[in-house]
C-alpha cells in the first residue's frame, strides 16, 4: 500500500520534481523551446517533422527519445528493481544525473543541441529510478499521470467511494513542486539563463553523494 511509502521516498519524490520543473522551463525557455523531461509532444514534433519530410528535424526529436531512453536504460541497469527500497544504488543514478546536468548547462547556453540531449537523459535516468512501490507510482519528470490519477481520486470521492488521502497528497506534493521548480526555474532563468540548471545539478549531485556516503558506511555494514 501507498502508505509503505518510506518517508525519504516522499522527500526525494518532492524534491526531484522540483528538479525537473526547474529543467522543463529551461527546455521551453532556451533556444529550441522544447520539453524535456517528457517524450508526449516530443513524440508529435517527431511525426509533425516526418510527415513534413523534414528529416533532419525528425532525427533532432528521435535524439531527444533515444536520450531518454538511454537514461532510463541506465537507470534500470544499475538500481535493477523495480521497487523502492532504502539500500538500493540510487546514489550513483542521481550523481550521473547530476554530471549529466552539469555538462548540458554550457552545450545549452551555446545553442548546442548536444545540451537538450544530455538534460533528456538526466531526466529518463530520473524517471526511471523513482518507479513502483507497493502498487504506488511515482513519477517525477511529468504530471499527465498525475492529474490524470488526481482527477480520479476527486472523482470517486464525489461519488462516495471511500479514498486514502494520502494518494491525493502524493499527488498534490509531486505537481506543486514541479511547478514551482519550473516557476523558480523560468525566474532564474530571467537572470542567469541556462545556468539556472547547475542548481538542480547540485542538488541531484549532493544527495546523490550523501546517500552513497550513507549506503556504504551505514547499510552495508555486516550484522555484529
Amino acid at each position: 500500500m501507498i502508505r509503505q511509502l518510506p518517508r525519504w521516498a516522499w522527500i526525494g519524490g518532492g524534491l526531484l520534481a522540483l528538479g525537473a520543473g526547474c529543467i522543463n522551463a529551461v527546455g521551453y525557455l532556451c533556444f529550441r523551446h522544447q520539453p524535456v523531461t517528457h517524450l508526449t509532444g516530443t513524440s508529435t514534433v517527431l511525426g509533425i517533422s516526418i510527415a513534413h519530410g523534414d528529416m533532419p528535424e525528425a532525427l533532432h526529436w528521435v535524439m531527444t527519445i533515444a536520450a531518454f531512453l538511454i537514461g532510463a536504460m541506465v537507470s534500470g541497469f544499475i538500481v535493477e528493481q523495480r521497487t523502492l527500497q532504502l539500500g538500493r544504488r540510487y546514489g550513483v543514478v542521481l550523481m550521473i544525473e547530476s554530471l549529466l546536468l552539469f555538462a548540458a548547462a554550457p552545450l545549452i547556453h551555446d545553442a548546442k543541441d548536444l545540451g537538450l540531449y544530455l538534460a533528456s537523459a538526466a531526466c529518463g535516468l530520473q524517471n526511471a529510478m523513482v518507479s513502483t512501490y507497493s502498487g504506488a507510482t511515482l513519477r517525477t519528470t511529468h504530471l499527465s499521470g498525475i492529474f490524470t490519477d488526481l482527477g480520479l481520486y476527486l472523482g470517486q470521492r464525489l461519488r462516495g467511494l471511500k479514498v486514502d488521502m494520502l494518494r491525493i497528497h502524493v499527488c498534490l506534493l509531486v505537481a506543486g513542486n514541479f511547478i514551482l521548480g519550473a516557476t523558480l526555474g523560468a525566474l532564474g532563468f530571467a537572470t542567469i539563463q541556462e545556468r539556472v540548471l547547475l542548481v538542480p545539478a547540485t542538488l541531484t549531485g549532493v544527495v546523490g553523494l550523501s546517500y552513497a556516503i550513507y549506503r556504504h558506511f551505514f547499510l552495508q555494514r555486516p550484522a555484529s
